[in-house]
Parts: C-alpha cells; structure tokens; sequence
C-alpha cells in the first residue's frame, strides 16, 4: 500500500548480564555516549523518513530520561511498557504505537538498542527491499565459518554445510498489524521477529547486512564497537562525540 507509513520500534528494556557492568547494556558508554544513543543516530539521520520512533524501555527505567536528556523529540516516543522477555516488549510496544495511531497496514522496523553500528544506508536497503513484500524481511548475513554441532561431552557430533545459513539481524521490518498477531500467537520464547512471522507459514526476505552490525553482547564487544565508531568519524562517516 503506497499509503503506509513507517515507524521504528527499539526495545531498550533488557539487563543485558552478559556485557557486565553496572548498568545494562544499551546504557554503557561507548565513544563517550550511551550504546543506544548511537542507535538513535542511524535511524535519525534519515529525517522524514519515519512517521514515528518508539524506545520500549522497562516500567520504572529511571537512566534514560538522565542518559538521554534530549530523546523524546517530536515524532518520538518512550513507552515505558517493557516486559519480561524480547517478545512481551516488542508487542507491548507494538500495542503503544497504534494506540498513538500507527495502522495495521503501516511498517514497522524492529531493532535491538545494543546493535549501535548499523548505518542509514543499510536500513534505507532494507526498506527499499521490502517495502512491496507480502511479508516483509531482515537484515542478516551468510554464515561466514564452518558451523559444528556439538555432542552432550563437548565434542563435535557433526559439521553443516553453510551454504544456505544465514545470521539475523535487525532491523526486521514487517506489518504492524501482522507483527502483533503473529507475536501473540507465538508467544514469547521466539527471539525475534522473522521467528514469529516464520510460524504463520510466511517466509521473510533475507536482505544482505554487514559483519558490523553485531550485537554488542559481552563485555568485549564494547571496545570493538567504539573502534568501529572512531574509525567511521575519523573518515567523515560520522560523529560519536
């Protein structure tokens, strides 16, 4: 429908225990700014692209308002209806955006706070991608290593072919109508979105990503992330103060 909208859904409401630290992960430093903050970058820089962007954070968050001082602007909102699990968040969230009045037909991008280098130039792929799917799709990336299966003592019990193997990224960007039915009937044990969408028998278009639009998740990835970010702003691609 050459109609509908688009809007940006980021659930910035998980604890993020694997990374360490004080604080969750979506509000450590990176570069001198919170992770999430430099998420909110790539999705800011394509100004009047999206008719609305939600950050999904937990009931009773009290970091964001004080890491974020300047987030919500117009056309922002910050829903705090996190729930226990991925899932529960997205579609509370969900939820919030079409009571603010997104429609069911309208698209949504989901993606993770702590993936901070995803770039304009690839969620603008993305959209071009699938904006006329009948199911919508992902960023993700071929499976670049050899990919073993593990025995109960650790040991290899097989090697698969990664061929047709792919790595999920996000954003993921499907239906906002089609996106909540398919999360309240799978329930929320599924880890992502393509998952859900998957289980009502439609198949999501896989949209080539990038190696850098990793998921900071331990507590390593963090210097990682901020050598990437520092190199992108020592090029003029970017700017992480």
């Amino acid at each position: 429908m050459s109609s509908s909208r688009f809007y940006v859904l980021i659930p910035c409401a998980g604890s993020g225990h694997r990374a360490g630290g004080m604080l969750p992960k979506q509000y450590q430093k990176i570069a001198g700014r919170p992770t999430v903050a430099h998420t909110l970058d790539a999705f800011r820089a394509l100004t009047g692209r999206f008719s609305g962007l939600a950050l999904i954070v937990a009931e009773g968050d009290r970091e964001i308002t004080t890491l974020l001082p300047d987030f919500p602007r117009t056309d922002e909102y910050l829903f705090n209806v996190g729930g226990a699990s991925r899932a529960a968040s997205v579609r509370n969230g969900l939820q919030a955006l079409r009571a603010a009045g997104a429609g069911p037909h309208d698209w949504v991008l989901v993606h993770d706070a702590a993936r901070c280098l995803v770039t304009p130039t690839q969620i603008e792929a993305l959209i071009a991608a699938c904006e006329h799917d009948a199911a919508g799709g992902l960023l993700a990336q071929r499976l670049p290593d050899t990919l073993k299966v593990a025995s109960p003592e650790g040991r290899v019990a097989a090697t698969l072919t990664r061929a047709d193997k792919w790595l999920a990224q996000t954003p993921q960007m499907f239906r906002i109508g089609m996106l909540i039915d398919a999360l309240e009937r799978a329930g929320d044990s599924v880890t992502d979105e393509a998952s859900a969408i998957e289980a009502l028998g439609l198949a999501p278009l896989l949209v080539p990503g990038s190696a850098q639009n990793f998921k900071v998740t331990y507590a390593e990835d963090f210097a990682l992330a901020e050598a990437v970010l520092l190199s992108r702003r020592n090029n003029g691609q970017g700017n992480p103060q």
